[in-house]
């Protein structure tokens, strides 16, 4: 029987552009294996959570230019912690057992690494933010 480690390995896309290379320094090298990759997988859910952010917050969002939705994007990363913590959890939620005690010995910086790919993600999603799409 396949494990989950292995399933949640197989799932995961390939990002070319995601180099590994002998002098990354560890935290580098979890963001281009694991972080971004995640990422990319969990696209469609992390902008599933960001719409229900911007609904629960009477969809201001919609309202503002692209200038100022690319700060709501920001602040909403940055000041809500319940809303940061919630992506969080998208994205742990598909470590394997390795990558989640490697994740634990740096999660700070990890975390902050996480959540700009995650920012970065969001903004380049932006057209799919509109709110005919949502």
């Amino acid at each position: 029987m396949e494990t989950r480690d292995s399933m949640l390995l197989r799932m995961r896309p390939e990002i070319p552009s995601a180099k590994i290379t002998p002098n990354m320094s560890a935290d580098e090298c979890f963001q281009n294996k694991t972080l971004r990759p995640v990422a990319k997988l969990q696209n469609d859910l992390l902008l599933a959570a960001f719409r229900n952010y911007t609904a629960k917050h009477k969809n201001v969002f919609y309202d503002l230019t692209i200038e100022k939705r690319l700060d709501y994007i920001e602040n909403a990363i940055h000041k809500d912690m319940k809303f940061r913590n919630s992506l969080k959890g998208i994205i742990i939620g598909q470590f394997t057992l390795e990558e989640f005690n490697s994740y634990i010995q740096n999660s700070s910086a990890l975390n902050k690494r996480m959540m700009d790919i995650v920012k970065e993600r969001l903004k380049s999603n932006i057209q799919l933010l509109e709110y005919d799409f949502a």
